[in-house]
């Protein structure tokens, strides 16, 4: 982990759209790094912040659940990082409201708000940007040879699958690119990957 006064580092990729000098909108976003899992944060928390292993993960559980039941019964829950509240749908297309039956109702998800404290707490943080050099998208997209080499290592790596997130990580390439290379993958007459849901995101397979 760099020290802090090194800065958070970032790279600059370019957008689908294109400014007024035809080339690509650019944009920043945080270097592509490992994703820190429950065990890692456990870690760090235990080492920094005087918790014990495991104390982290029981509250994590504790919240999970007591959230959920007050969720379920319509309240929404202020917490200190934020506020949490249940989103609902209709399960058909009606204009008449009072057509709505209880049975027409379903659970659509959470509704998180963040508010003003995550940013403050980054920004006392923060101790400025620091730029890293980053793949080129465009290039890397004109470059099929470099694609297919990626997308094999990604199935042997992954028991014969990959999502966009392990593409985009291992490639360089965006989220928003590395969707849309997998996507053209499982077109045509002879695609090379099947396109599988599992769970909240999708799965390729080679076929």
């Amino acid at each position: 982990m760099p020290r802090k006064k090194d800065g958070m580092p970032f790279e600059v990729h370019p957008t689908p759209a294109k400014g007024k000098d035809g080339k690509y909108i650019v944009y920043a976003r945080p270097a592509m790094r490992d994703k820190l899992k429950m065990q890692g944060l456990e870690d760090f928390c235990s080492r920094n912040y005087g918790l014990r292993y495991g104390e982290l993960s029981r509250a994590f559980d504790v919240f999970l659940h007591a959230a959920g039941e007050l969720m379920a019964m319509g309240y929404r829950i202020d917490t200190p990082i934020g506020s949490f509240a249940p989103r609902l749908m209709l399960s058909r297309e009606i204009t008449d409201p009072d057509a709505v039956k209880a049975r027409d109702v379903r659970f659509n998800g959470v509704e998180y708000n963040p508010g003003k404290l995550w940013n403050r707490e980054l920004e006392k943080w923060n101790n400025g940007f620091r730029r890293v050099d980053n793949t080129n998208t465009q290039e890397l997209l004109a470059n099929p040879e470099q694609l297919d080499k990626v997308l094999q290592e990604c199935l042997q790596a992954y028991n014969g699958y990959v999502t966009v997130s392990l593409f985009a990580h291992k490639s360089g390439l965006t989220y928003y690119s590395a969707r849309k290379q997998l996507n053209q993958w499982t077109e045509g007459d002879n695609p090379r990957l099947l396109k599988t849901r599992r769970g909240q995101e999708f799965i390729y397979t080679e076929i």
